[in-house]
């Protein structure tokens, strides 16, 4: 069989020999999804299979419908972090840039001795950067290089990389979705991975809170840009006024992109601390998403991009508007 990543199987090495004999730390992103916790859960298991001291660092907790992956794998907040003060080598994971794990995270670790991500706004900000903009996640990534260096995938290793392989590509429906996308599934169920329990997990386990937001933000959703753009605001406090939480979230801008006509959806999040979050989502990457988060300093993919800054509300929608109708009129409406 032809090798999946050669060029980044060799880099991955030259990460390894770099780490020999340091503890490690595996950080991802805030606010982590199923391909940052199925990477870092990975990852981490294969380097303690090759003898390593290694730690899952993340800024915020392991959602609840990903816990199931985490099982014998230790996950440290930030604060546990600085109040060790260990020196380890770090690795981040799914981290389009440094700070995506937090300033402090970022501080504590300046130098990360390797990062592994798909996101096309990566720049490589590590010694050695294993990224490819052409995968569809993080996890397709490390599935390739493992099988092309013939590292064992245990089951649990298996379902992660699963996992992340399924969210980030939308279950398989995303732009991204390719070929070696599948060809690495099915290598991933022969090793453990169980299709029908990461649905459950993941898809099944709706909260009561999670439908209460969701209800909130369909009836939020405004048309702009003569219909092609489709954008929802959570407004600050609906997340204890609907007993939801932050990785509630998840999934909600879907349902805006979702309708006929609509090229773009967005999910604004407004914070009580003035911290503006926002969601972008596109049906085709000629729309470049990641150049609409760039103008408030966020990044990520063609298709779907984020950021977060402290602006004004009323400030920040009609500038997010201008944005994205500034990228919808460079490419025309396949309806026109």
């Amino acid at each position: 069989m032809e090798p999946h990543y050669p060029e980044l199987s060799a880099a991955f090495r030259r990460l390894l020999a770099d780490l020999q004999g340091k503890p490690v730390a595996v950080i991802g992103h805030a606010r982590p999804d199923g391909d940052c916790i199925g990477s870092q859960v990975a990852l981490a298991r294969v380097l303690r299979a090759q003898g390593f001291d290694v730690v899952c660092v993340n800024p915020d907790p392991v959602p609840r419908r990903l816990l199931f992956l985490t099982a014998g794998m230790a996950f440290l907040r930030t604060d546990d972090v600085l109040a060790r003060g260990e020196t380890r080598a770090a690795v981040f994971v799914d981290c389009a840039d440094h700070a995506r794990a937090g300033e402090r995270l970022k501080a504590h670790f300046p130098q990360p001795a390797g990062v592994i991500d798909h996101h096309l706004s990566n720049v490589g900000y590590a010694r050695h950067n294993v990224v490819d903009s052409a995968s569809a996640a993080t996890c397709e990534i490390l599935a390739g290089i493992f099988l092309d260096l013939g590292f064992a995938i245990d089951a649990q290793s298996a379902k992660a990389l699963y996992t992340g392989v399924l969210t980030d590509t939308g279950q398989f429906r995303f732009n991204s979705t390719s070929r070696r996308c599948f060809v690495l599934a099915g290598e991933l169920v022969a090793r453990g991975a169980c299709p029908s329990e990461a649905g459950y997990q993941l898809y099944e386990r709706e909260t009561v809170g999670k439908l209460r937001l969701l209800q909130h933000f369909l009836g939020a959703l405004k048309l702009e840009c003569g219909g092609r753009a489709c954008i929802g605001t959570l407004p600050a406090g609906i997340f204890e006024s609907t007993g939801a939480c932050a990785e509630d979230t998840e999934g909600l801008v879907d349902y805006a992109r979702s309708i006929e006509g609509v090229d773009v959806g967005a999910l604004v999040e407004l914070r009580a601390d003035g911290t503006v979050k926002a969601s972008l989502r596109a049906k085709e990457p000629a729309y470049r998403m990641d150049l609409v988060a760039a103008e408030f300093n966020g990044g990520g993919h063609a298709c779907a991009a984020g950021l977060s800054l402290r602006a004004d509300a009323a400030e920040f929608y009609p500038r997010l508007v201008a944005a994205i109708a500034a990228r919808l009129a460079a490419v025309p409406s396949p309806t026109v």
